[in-house]
């Protein structure tokens, strides 16, 4: 099989530039490796910027669909103590640029804006090799193979199109999450719920913290951050949730019982989320034909931005591909020049809000930043 233009990955990043690259008239061909749009839970909640993502929406001309998918009020901001005190309070009053959408919905607005068969579900990449002249050849699981003009690597982390341009691998960040859902919070967990409040909570200590939010349904969905080594992460059984979640939630021996909740009465398995990253100034020199976007492009600590830089790489390489759609080289050179240093500077600031939120000064340092003082 021979395409001009072949998307790694059916994440936001690969769907919105195969949404931009529709509007443009330009055929695209998506390949994923999940089974199919719901072969797994796509995440919780996404807080959409007007400067990136909602930029990236318009592009896609996805935009008025994307506002019927924000959650009211969930721009709203509790932090509270250890204790369960509430230290800074921040409602939702309509003005905020950061709506808050859930992951699987806006997943399922760019599938649905694309041609049907664009994205090709069960297709894991087992190998990639250049055939010269900017040709390249993929490799699936099942021995399948596709020849393309132009790859793009949107397969997030462990990119399996990255060595083809870099031989940078992720470093393990120091931290880990560790994922737990509660659902009903209003009803059956009400003191939780009360912490968590409409929006986002923040409960944080030097090198730990608790970040949960609060989605549809009264579902709680909460990320606990605890940096340790990655063996003592390995050491977790998560296949004895109980004890799993007893473990974890040793760690914060004496926090107010309506914050360690979250962690002991969680209806899922945990789920373990060790927290890796390229280098900030990650980039490579070009190579015809092939390039990267999202996280296989530019992995950092979570700050808010992943999604958004993800979206806004897509929509950007499909406007570049637009402008120059006889010279694919001449588009990625405008592509890549921009994007280096646009990620490398979400990067750096991904380290120092990692300070902010689980430094010696937390979690002080955040309300003040939340408020605009030093």
């Amino acid at each position: 099989m021979t395409t001009d233009i072949t998307i790694i990955g059916a994440g936001l990043g690969g769907l919105t530039l195969a949404r931009v690259l529709h509007v443009h008239g330009i055929r695209a061909a998506v390949y994923e490796a999940e089974a199919s749009p719901r072969a797994r839970s796509q995440g919780g909640m996404l807080d959409i910027h007007e400067e990136n993502g909602q930029r990236a929406l318009r592009a896609a001309g996805l935009l008025d669909q994307f506002r019927g998918l924000v959650l009211e009020g969930r721009q709203a901001i509790q932090v509270l103590d250890h204790d369960g005190a509430v230290l800074f309070d921040q409602t939702d009053d309509g003005t905020g640029g950061r709506p808050e959408v859930l992951r699987g919905e806006l997943r399922q607005l760019l599938l649905d804006s694309l041609p049907p068969g664009t994205v090709r579900w069960g297709h894991k990449v087992s190998g990639t090799r250049a055939l010269g002249e900017g040709r390249h050849e993929v490799t699936f699981a099942d021995g399948a193979t596709v020849t393309t003009s132009l790859l793009v690597g949107a397969d997030g982390a462990w990119s399996r199109i990255r060595p083809l341009l870099s031989a940078t691998t992720p470093e393990y960040s120091g931290m880990s999450f560790v994922e737990t859902y509660l659902f009903d919070g209003d009803t059956r967990h009400p003191a939780t719920a009360k912490a968590v409040g409409s929006g986002s909570l923040f409960a944080l200590a030097p090198g730990k913290g608790l970040l949960a939010h609060r989605e549809s349904g009264g579902t709680l969905h909460t990320y606990v951050m605890l940096t340790r080594s990655q063996e003592w992460f390995a050491a977790l059984d998560l296949t004895d949730p109980a004890a799993a979640t007893a473990r974890v939630a040793g760690e914060f021996d004496g926090w107010a019982p309506e914050l360690t909740a979250l962690i002991t009465d969680g209806e899922t398995t945990p789920v373990l989320r060790p927290v890796s990253a390229l280098p900030v100034e990650h980039r490579w020199d070009r190579v015809p034909g092939v390039t990267l976007l999202g996280d296989a492009a530019h992995l950092s600590i979570p700050n808010g931005e992943g999604a958004n830089l993800a979206m806004y790489d897509g929509a950007e390489l499909g406007a570049a591909l637009a402008t120059h759609p006889d010279d694919i080289e001449t588009a990625l050179t405008a592509y890549e020049q921009a994007m280096f240093p646009r990620s490398a500077a979400a990067a750096a600031e991904g380290t120092e809000l990692h300070e902010v939120l689980y430094g010696p000064g937390t979690p002080h340092s955040l309300i003040d930043m939340f408020t605009g003082h030093e």
